[in-house]
């Protein structure tokens, strides 16, 4: 069973303000001696729109602590994108697993023409205008470490 949320939150850093996106949320089940066990994982996205982005994945039993695991691992794990008139600088495509991500330059005003999960890694990146296509693989957890 696969859940997607979207949900905002402003974060402060030493550095900057970053902000965070929860793009998916799953239960899992772990099958043990005396039944089910139930645990979440969070798909979690951090940025701070200005060429930082970081993507990760949170483990726990509770909700709330994956969710905060997902943030804090993203947090580690910021890289540098470099932005060229609010877009990226030439083509490129992302490999991870099974999935490919095309991301393409664009005019001014042509805003973010993305599917779900790479569209908050580029915005939070601070893109404001690129085209892409996803292929392959689907899994939301692929497609945005593709993506960076």
């Amino acid at each position: 069973m696969e859940k997607t949320v979207e949900e905002d939150k402003k974060v402060e850093e030493g550095i900057g303000e970053i902000e965070e996106r929860l793009i998916r949320v799953r239960r899992v089940f772990t099958v043990v001696k005396g039944g089910r066990t139930i645990g979440f994982n969070a798909l979690m996205v951090v940025g701070d729109r200005n060429g930082r982005v970081g993507v990760a994945l949170g483990k726990a039993k509770g909700l709330i602590e994956a969710i905060g695991k997902g943030r804090r691992k993203a947090e580690r794990s910021l890289i540098y994108v470099f932005l060229k008139n609010n877009t990226i600088s030439h083509q490129v495509i992302g490999k991870y697993e099974a999935s490919r991500v095309f991301l393409k330059p664009a005019c001014p005003g042509t805003g973010i023409i993305a599917g779900e999960a790479v569209r908050a890694v580029v915005e939070l990146a601070g893109v404001k205008d690129i085209l892409t296509k996803s292929l392959g693989s689907n899994n939301s957890l692929n497609v945005a470490n593709a993506t960076l």
